[in-house]
């Protein structure tokens, strides 16, 4: 029996070091002290294991918009505890998906997707507080973080419903 429980423990340690392998992405300015995953390939497959939703934010290096945000986001508390519960991507320039998913409203920039732990971008995850037009784009660490705190909500609720069923 202890024997069965350590090869599984073994396993498990192997399969999400595996797993995780991509968890070692750029920070591209918005802060080392989250953990990047370093694809949005392999922030996906992250989620779609660990049972967590997913942050996107698409930037490019020449936007004003986006140099504006990064120092907000790197230094945003709130966010640093909220992104815990989160896969962390960020896609700079060329990295940004040419599936038109990822620009639900266009395609300015800096747009911040949230997606679910199984995978699909979430249309009704908006900044309450920014533009009708552009509903993905964040100035505020505040409106970022309420966003999360709204992901973190809806999910969890999933979670048990699942589990009920």
């Amino acid at each position: 029996m202890a024997a069965g429980t350590a090869v599984k423990a073994f396993f498990t340690f192997i399969f999400d070091t595996v797993h995780c392998a991509g968890i070692s992405g750029r920070d591209n300015g918005f802060g080392n002290n989250y953990v990047w995953a370093g694809s949005l390939e392999s922030g996906l497959q992250i989620a779609t294991h660990h049972r967590k939703p997913v942050m996107v934010i698409i930037h490019k290096s020449w936007c004003t918009a986006c140099r504006n945000l990064k120092p907000k986001f790197a230094n945003s508390p709130e966010i640093q505890t909220l992104s815990k519960h989160f896969v962390m991507v960020n896609l700079l320039d060329e990295e940004e998906p040419k599936n038109n998913v990822f620009a639900p409203d266009g395609t300015y920039i800096p747009r911040i997707l949230f997606i679910s732990p199984k995978g699909s971008v979430d249309p009704e995850i908006v900044n309450e507080e920014g533009s009708s037009q552009h509903k993905y784009f964040y100035s505020k660490p505040e409106q970022i973080a309420k966003s999360m705190r709204k992901v973190l909500d809806k999910y969890t609720e999933e979670q048990f419903d699942d589990m009920r069923r």
